[in-house]
């Protein structure tokens, strides 16, 4: 494992090699998804939380395990379903007859990769457990405060297709998710690879620590120190205005939605080796970050899929806003 300190004159030509090698270590699990791959290393390194939704078998759960060991980190999944309790996702306060006191008993949360598997099929009781931890990095129990390890990192799944004893997540916890993005089915050459890698071993069992703790949070803290030009942070702004002023939308981006795609346009710039954003950054973090914030009004909610209305709608916004120079 690489321990070298990251340099603040510096950041993204120090940090590139690490990020690169962290990269290349997942990419010979996930074979064939290398902008899946970089999209989840921007959310991690902007302190965000990933929601993955995809239909079952195309890698969900292999890239939060092929992270986690890559990261060298403390990992746990939970298997959400309809009976799962707030308890057994943040933990429970246990009455100690030798100490004559309660003791809190930590659940999975306390962790640094978090893989909430299938969120959608667990109560909005038991979801809502979650977001004191994704917005604030801490969990309360009985009035008293437990702070989270760092990093923490919330990858959570869905499947889009199977609405069966599922619930929908609520607006205020999709806005907790820096980002969404879809896996997508392989194509033809990287699945052979796959089938060939699994011949030989499994691939995942491989994995080496790439970085640690400390070492990603030194990363995290230097993405602050990437430039975003006014102009940049203008063009972001006009974007979100633009999502609570149209007539299809009922509900816009939130300001935490703008401030999460000022961080990752800083994080994507990071990993790409610059030192400052670019229009191409804000551009392609868009869809994204802003998507899965967005509400579809009744009148427009026919005319296309569900599941690709509020792109298609944010794509329009997009090509409607002159690009900065």
């Amino acid at each position: 494992m690489n321990t070298d300190k990251l340099s603040t004159h510096a950041p993204a030509q120090v940090s590139r090699e690490q990020t690169a090698r962290l990269a290349s270590s997942i990419q010979t699990v996930l074979k064939g998804k290398d902008d899946v791959i970089q999209l989840a290393l921007v959310a991690l390194f902007a302190r965000g939380h990933l929601l993955i939704e995809d239909v079952p078998g195309v890698g969900k759960t292999t890239l939060a395990r092929a992270l986690s060991r890559s990261l060298g980190c403390q990992f746990h999944r939970i298997q959400f379903t309809s009976d799962l309790l707030p308890s057994d996702v943040i933990g429970v306060s246990v009455y100690s007859r030798q100490a004559e006191q309660f003791e809190f008993k930590p659940g999975p949360v306390f962790t640094n990769i978090l893989l909430a598997d299938e969120i959608n099929r667990t109560t909005p009781k038991t979801q809502s457990a979650l977001l004191e931890a994704m917005n604030e990095n801490q969990v309360t129990v009985d009035n008293v405060t437990h702070p989270l390890p760092e990093p923490f990192m919330v990858l959570a799944t869905q499947n889009p297709v199977e609405h069966h004893g599922t619930y929908p997540l609520p607006e205020s916890q999709l806005d907790r998710f820096l980002m969404r993005i879809r896996m997508g089915y392989p194509n033809l050459e990287s699945e052979r690879d796959i089938l060939e890698s699994l011949a030989r071993k499994d691939p995942m069992d491989s994995l080496e620590p790439i970085l640690g703790n400390e070492e990603v949070s030194e990363i995290q803290e230097a993405v602050r120190q990437v430039k975003v030009d006014e102009a940049l942070m203008n063009y972001g702004l006009q974007i979100a205005e633009r999502t609570r002023q149209h007539e299809y939308l009922s509900l816009g981006v939130s300001p935490r939605g703008t401030m999460g795609l000022y961080r990752a346009s800083q994080s994507l710039a990071m990993l790409e080796g610059r030192e400052y954003c670019i229009v191409d950054d804000f551009k392609r973090l868009a869809v994204p970050v802003f998507a899965h914030r967005l509400v579809v009004s009744s009148r427009y909610a026919t005319t296309l899929k569900k599941s690709y209305q509020s792109e298609a709608l944010l794509q329009e916004i997009l090509d409607s806003i002159p690009v900065p120079l």
